[in-house]
Parts: structure tokens; sequence; C-alpha cells
């Protein structure tokens, strides 16, 4: 006898991300407040980037906790690049780090996963009829 489970859950597919991302390599700089309120700055390396969020490599080692909300800049010679979110060519962007890949004493880089806090409604495309009212 065959047992069924009912789910609502889709399959998982290999790709499950819901904007592209490009691989990209551009300088960048992380501005936030450590525990006791001191401000602090990291230089990094953006590796990719896409409508929600952006990985990039430290030059340095920092000591940034998980889901400790960070400014996310890249710096002005590159944010004119086609290929990058209209978030990101404003200037700095409210994140939060939700993924911390420490480094090793082998030479690899530590790395931070960042989900841009932007208003969904920014992103999304305006439908036909509002367009029209407000033009």
């Amino acid at each position: 006898m065959n047992k069924h489970i009912w789910t609502d859950n889709p399959p998982r597919t290999s790709e499950q991300r819901t904007a592209e991302r490009k691989e990209i390599n551009v300088p960048a700089r992380l501005t936030w407040k450590d525990q006791r309120g001191v401000q602090r700055f990291a230089s990094v390396v953006t590796r990719n980037v896409s409508a929600h969020g952006v990985y990039v490599e430290c030059q340095s080692a920092v000591s940034i906790p998980m889901f400790r909300l960070v400014q996310f800049q890249l710096e002005r010679t590159v944010r004119e690049d086609d290929n990058l979110p209209d978030a990101l060519r404003s200037g700095r962007v409210l994140s939060a780090v939700y993924r911390v890949s420490p480094g090793t004493t082998s030479g690899r880089p530590q790395c931070l996963a960042l989900r841009l806090m932007i208003d969904p409604r920014r992103m999304a495309p305006m439908p036909a009829e509002e367009t029209r009212a407000t033009a």
C-alpha cells in the first residue's frame, strides 16, 4: 500500500531565485554600528548582485554577526553600470546580513551575503492602469 502525502509546496528545482543573479567584481563599502554603538567600516569586493541581494568578499576579517543591519554602498566610480539593479545605483542601501562564510588560513576570504532592505512596492512594476493615472 502506497501512502501519498499532499503538500502545497512545489517540487524543488535547481534555481529557486526570484531574480537573476549577475556576476560582477566591483569595490564597495559596508558601514555598521557594532554592539557598543561604535561606527565601523569595511572595504569589500562585490562578487554578485541581484535585485534582492549581494554577495561580498571582505578585504580583511570583520566581526559582523548574522542579521546585523549594515549600509551597503558601491564605490561611486562603478554605480553607472547597466548590469546593476537600480537600488544599488543611488548610493547607500540598508541591508541585513543573512549568511557569513568565515575565511580560512589557507587564504579564502571571509564572505557575507546581504539581503537588500528595499520596499517591494519600489521594485514591482506598476500596473498599466496606475501608470496612465499618474502620467
